[in-house]
């Protein structure tokens, strides 16, 4: 027996498929069980009528490795899927296709499906009607169908900002390894689950290629509601977007990229990180505290500034770094006033636990007499116009980024944000309310930007309400340590000045003479 092929599970979906079932079983190639350690999983979702005896009936005349699940409580289309996946998973196959029972899909092609998993280049492969220009209208699609997919498709292209010639096929293949990190068993048991589960695809950054399949329409049942299915399919690709760009949060599209990963710069536009940049003049000194891989601290280097980093992470690349310190919030950072110009708390403040500890701590380090080093924030408006929307309509969902992200511990307004510097011995120089970062939702586009510029125009009407983050600049005031400290050593320069005063003083006067020394 040859163990060395890929594991692979045809798992056929299956509901009053009574009259197709064998048809579709036999219509698998027996290339699939000489090239792959190849399986067929039919599970039955309690159907009423022989499906399932049909599927034992052939598992037993064939000499191919068929197994047959029925479902005793109806699972729906996306339930039976959660089944299958489930399975495949726990078996150790490395790849999985998709098959209906109904005869809509031809078993046939599931070899051109399974030729991107194997090579590498893909993570998901659909089978798509569409790409063959006219194909799925000579196939036998309604044309009412064929308009819907269209519309659909084009919409959560636009949305998602994807590029699927379709949505809306069931004719799939999995690489098991990535269902592994989708949380699929969230989604929905009904039609729209093949939706769900291709946004998590895209979220979990798998890699997705489509081929063309043949297209066939026969006196198969339909058991799609297509209004419902539309309406589903767009609420969850409208809810995945407000998910990504942090003002809904959903379990099923809380998912993890592979790799290091961390906030992405926002340039090009008025956001946080262009007013940041631009408040650091060239040649400065810098210490970033809370700076992440470094990516906004390479572009200060590209001004001429001196960088410094913190941060509990190690970043791949510390080469542009002066020097770099492991920190976190209970490991004391000692800097000094006189290594630094700038020092940058960047969508840091939020993150910690005791905010006022570590501001005080960091005012002590600095020993600052003369408000220097300049000292850059920036942090969320927790009153934002959106956030506020929200919790009137009673939400108050934190999500992986922005305003309330699941990391943060304390929420600011700009009076919040003004008090605490301020009460830690801190001056406020400068306050500014930042926008939206609408280029990152929707791409940096004329439409993005134009949004920017409103938004800007309506922070002038009202900073609290429109400003979706705060940026400050504030300086360091004198602790009283520092005082008494600049106090004593002002003692002993004072007193040396005035002995030297005394000296020189004593130096000009003219010497008195003694009475013998007079001359007569």
């Amino acid at each position: 027996m040859i163990t060395n092929r890929p594991r692979v599970l045809v798992f056929v979906v299956a509901y009053e498929a009574e009259s197709t079932l064998q048809v579709v079983l036999d219509r698998i190639p027996g290339s699939m069980f000489e090239r792959f350690d190849a399986e067929v999983l039919v599970i039955d979702d309690s159907s009423s009528d022989r499906t399932f005896e049909v599927g034992v009936s052939s598992a037993a005349a064939s000499s191919r490795p068929i197994t047959v699940f029925f479902n005793r409580t109806n699972q729906g289309y996306g339930g039976n899927q959660k089944l299958g996946y489930q399975y495949a998973l726990r078996n150790g196959f490395d790849f999985v296709v998709l098959l209906h029972g109904d005869g809509q899909y031809a078993p046939e092609s599931i070899p051109d499906l399974l030729d991107p998993l194997v090579s590498g280049a893909a993570d998901a492969v659909f089978g798509s009607r569409m790409l063959t220009r006219g194909a799925a209208r000579q196939g036998g699609m309604p044309l009412y169908k064929f308009v819907g997919n269209k519309i659909l498709t084009r919409l959560q292209n636009a949305l998602l900002q994807s590029n699927l010639s379709e949505f809306h096929s069931g004719f799939r293949a999995y690489r098991v390894s990535a269902l592994g990190r989708l949380p699929f068993q969230f989604n929905t048991n009904n039609f729209h689950f093949d939706t769900e589960i291709i946004i998590q695809l895209m979220l979990a950054g798998c890699r997705i290629a489509e081929v063309s399949i043949p297209t066939y329409y026969g006196d198969e049942i339909c058991r799609v509601n297509g209004m419902l299915y539309a309406k589903n399919v767009m609420v969850a690709t409208l809810i995945s977007r407000l998910h990504r760009l942090n003002l809904l949060y959903d379990r099923k599209f809380d998912i993890e990229r592979s790799g290091n990963t961390h906030y992405a710069l926002k340039l090009g536009y008025d956001s946080s990180h262009t007013a940041a940049l631009g408040a650091v003049p060239p040649g400065a000194r810098v210490m970033d505290i809370g700076c992440g891989p470094g990516s906004f601290d390479r572009l200060l280097v590209e001004k001429g500034c001196i960088v410094s980093g913190a941060d509990q992470f190690l970043p791949g690349d510390q080469s542009f770094f002066k020097d770099f310190v492991v920190w976190n919030e209970q490991v004391p950072l000692e800097i000094s006033s006189r290594d630094y110009d700038y020092v940058l708390l960047l969508d840091i403040i939020e993150h910690l636990k005791h905010p006022e500890a570590f501001l005080d701590r960091l005012r002590r380090s600095l020993g600052s007499l003369d408000g220097r080093p300049k000292i850059i924030v920036t942090t969320g408006n927790v009153v934002f116009l959106i956030v506020r929307l929200q919790a009137l309509l009673g939400n108050f969902n934190y999500g992986k980024q922005g305003i309330l992200d699941l990391t943060h511990t304390r929420l600011y307004t700009f009076g919040t944000l003004r008090k605490l510097f301020e009460q830690c011995g801190f001056v406020v120089e400068e306050v500014r309310g930042i926008p939206a970062p609408f280029p990152a939702a929707l791409g940096l586009n004329a439409f993005s930007r134009f949004l920017v510029r409103v938004n800007r125009l309506l922070i002038r009407l009202s900073r609290g309400l429109f400003s979706y983050q705060i940026f400050m600049r504030v300086a360091p005031t004198p602790t009283v340590d520092a005082l008494l400290e600049d106090s004593m050593a002002g003692s002993i320069t004072k007193g040396n000045e005035a002995r030297r005063g005394q000296q020189e003083e004593h130096l000009r006067r003219p010497a008195v003479r003694s009475a013998s020394e007079t001359p007569v």
